[in-house]
């Protein structure tokens, strides 16, 4: 089945049918709901290449990935994209990932604004200052940021933002997460984040530090560890900070950060929600669930396939709005309370 056979079909021209079937609003909508049924019922797929022509649109849109961050490598990354990539069938949409070298990230942008190769970008891990955003903004190539930015260091997140974002409240999952353990009486509460030069990370620091300064707690930088987010670096942190620093609870940007914890607290002879408390934050991973761990992990919890999902939604509603709505977003983050916390000893 064609175009041509299935304009005759209907009785209509080929350009109507085509119209109708790419939601042009000088189509009527009887006819539009006409086309669309007889296109269903005679499973006709409309030729992508021909569809470019007609809408001037690729139906790609791209993630532009930096090599020196390893996200295709990372878990975490790889959740992300199920839930984008799902969103993006349910559009009869394609995905063009771009690994390049990080100098040359800004360039890809603009040959990539210039040649029309995609409809619109993901923008994903963004710093607080992030040169990307005004590059975009300036080409008027459709983008959405997967984070915010926070270009001031004042205590609240930065909100009035020109351009369209997905969040999570990682700043109030963070000050609620360090406010449990201070209500348990703990202290000396250990944080280890990502590098704090990108927003996600920053926010949940200033959590940390809110909760703290919230209660009366002196906030010690000493008790703050950013480093990568992988098991290594957090068994490597939690073993520095339990041997020199002597703290009764963690907490962690990543449960793979948690794995890591978990390896230092068990090498040392300590028993993890006895000994050691420990608040991990939960992408949701179907592999690693925070649920069946022993004890099963506290944690601030959501879910990075629905945040990719919902990114590649709103995506979609930009590219189609001719990159006129600049939809923002920011996900709730639960806290669930499980066996790895526990009230600081006497």
């Amino acid at each position: 089945m064609n175009l041509k056979e299935l304009s005759q079909k209907l009785g209509l021209s080929q350009t109507t049918v085509s119209r109708a079937l790419n939601g042009y609003p000088e189509v009527g909508e009887n006819t539009r709901l006409r086309v669309l049924k007889m296109a269903k019922e005679l499973n006709y797929q409309p030729n992508r290449f021909a569809k470019s022509l007609a809408t001037g649109k690729s139906g790609h849109v791209g993630i532009v990935l930096p090599l020196e961050n390893n996200l295709l490598v990372t878990p975490l990354f790889n959740d992300f994209l199920r839930g984008f990539t799902s969103s993006l069938v349910e559009k009869n949409m394609d995905l063009t990932i771009m690994p390049v070298p990080a100098e040359q990230e800004l360039q890809t942008y603009r040959q990539l604004a210039h040649s029309g190769r995609v409809d619109g970008i993901a923008v994903i891990k963004p710093l607080r200052n992030d040169p990307r955003i005004e590059h975009l903004t300036d080409m008027g190539l459709p983008f959405i940021l997967h984070g915010r930015l926070q270009p001031n260091d004042g205590p609240e997140v930065f909100k009035d933002m020109p351009f369209a974002y997905l969040d999570i409240d990682n700043k109030g999952a963070f000050e609620r997460a360090t406010n449990l353990l201070l209500n348990m009486g703990h202290q000396r509460i250990v944080l280890i984040n990502d590098d704090s030069r990108y927003t996600f990370a920053y926010h949940r620091l200033l959590g940390y530090q809110c909760a703290l300064g919230k209660k009366g707690t002196s906030f010690d930088p000493k008790l703050v560890y950013e480093v990568e987010m992988t098991e290594e670096k957090g068994y490597q942190a939690a073993k520095h900070a339990l041997e020199y620093l002597k703290p009764s609870a963690f907490l962690v940007s990543s449960l793979i950060l948690a794995l890591g914890v978990k390896r230092a607290i068990r090498e040392l002879d300590l028993q993890l929600g006895k000994d050691i408390s420990l608040i991990t934050h939960d992408d949701e991973l179907p592999y690693l669930q925070t649920a069946k761990f022993n004890p099963p992990l506290t944690a601030v919890s959501s879910s990075l396939t629905q945040a990719g999902y919902l990114l590649g939604h709103h995506l979609h509603k930009i590219i189609e709005s001719g990159n006129q709505l600049r939809p923002q977003q920011v996900l709730e983050v639960d806290l669930i309370v499980r066996g790895s916390t526990t009230m600081a000893s006497a």
